[in-house]
């Protein structure tokens, strides 16, 4: 089945090629053009935005390029210090540019999401212990109490000024990233202007039990929020690797634990399975984080396309 006949359609996102929004990881990145057509190459045709500034952020620009390769804008990703009450403010402008500019370049079918997610990496321990954060390195009460309220405010902001909905990425080296804290932000947010995005990858080496059950547990639990969703594959030998050596979460990247689809404890075969089982409509989106400078990106986008090719997508 072509994508064009599928109700699921795949897109691939800038951090495929080492572009990601950790201090210090753009020096060696690729320009945003040699991106886009490798990733339009590959196969792909909807796309995220990056850093802010990594692609054009004049909308006509920005549309221009999107449409001189048949892609599609599908979400931007926009961290914040949720527990620093003092942050929020700036998170929310910092959102709100990003989604006036996703909204302008909006395809009416597939509009593109709005991805809010903790400022990952920022604190020490959380970066040290990604993957197998205990339960004394969580937020306390009152400071989920502050979390939450700084996701509610964004997420309706996003939706009321610009008409996108915003979904929270769990992610590693932040503070929602194992199963228990994924539900309790959940439990604390509004349903109707906060969804999830679900990243198969994140969530195998966040819970700590890199195995193709624990994935296919969390997505079940977490649909009913599900609304958008990351595809990544999580390498479990390389996450033994990663607890038994005390290696952080820049060096667990680095050693390859978000492998290609299909090399890793992922089971991708029943993930779009239960895809279309669901009914889930609109684009998924491949990551196969790296660092600048890591393996060779445009020949893996091109194996994970025909990887999920085979599996109908």
């Amino acid at each position: 089945m072509s994508e064009s006949q599928s109700a699921i359609r795949v897109g691939n996102a800038p951090c495929s090629w080492g572009t990601l929004e950790f201090e210090g990881s753009q020096a060696a990145r690729v320009s945003f053009a040699q991106m886009l057509d490798e990733l339009a190459d590959t196969g792909y045709t909807g796309t995220e935005l990056g850093d802010w500034g990594f692609m054009p952020t004049e909308p006509g620009a920005l549309r221009a390029e999107l449409i001189r390769r048949g892609l599609t804008m599908t979400g931007a990703f926009v961290p914040v210090r949720f527990a620093d009450s003092d942050a929020h403010a700036e998170g929310e402008a910092r959102a709100l540019r990003t989604a006036r500019l996703l909204a302008d370049v909006a395809a009416p079918d597939f509009p593109p999401f709005l991805v809010l997610s903790d400022d990952n990496a920022s604190n020490p321990v959380r970066t040290r212990n990604a993957g197998r954060a205990s339960p004394d390195m969580m937020l306390s009460h009152a400071q989920w109490e502050v979390f939450a309220e700084g996701v509610n405010r964004i997420a309706r902001a996003v939706t009321q000024r610009t008409g996108l909905r915003a979904v929270f990425h769990h992610h590693c080296a932040g503070f929602v990233e194992t199963p228990a804290e994924i539900a309790r932000l959940l439990a604390l947010t509004d349903p109707h202007v906060v969804g999830l995005v679900f990243d198969t990858g994140h969530y195998a080496f966040g819970s700590g039990h890199p195995e193709a059950g624990e994935v296919m547990r969390g997505l079940q639990m977490f649909w009913p929020r599900t609304w958008y969703v990351h595809l990544k594959d999580c390498s479990p030998q390389i996450a033994a690797r990663a607890a038994g050596e005390g290696w952080d979460y820049h060096t667990s990247v680095r050693h390859g634990v978000f492998c290609e689809l299909g090399q890793g404890c992922v089971p991708f075969d029943r993930v779009v399975a239960w895809l279309k089982a669901n009914h889930y409509r609109g684009y998924v989106t491949v990551e196969q984080d790296v660092l600048p400078g890591m393996g060779a990106p445009r020949e893996s986008a091109r194996r994970n396309r025909d990887f999920l090719a085979r599996l109908g997508i």
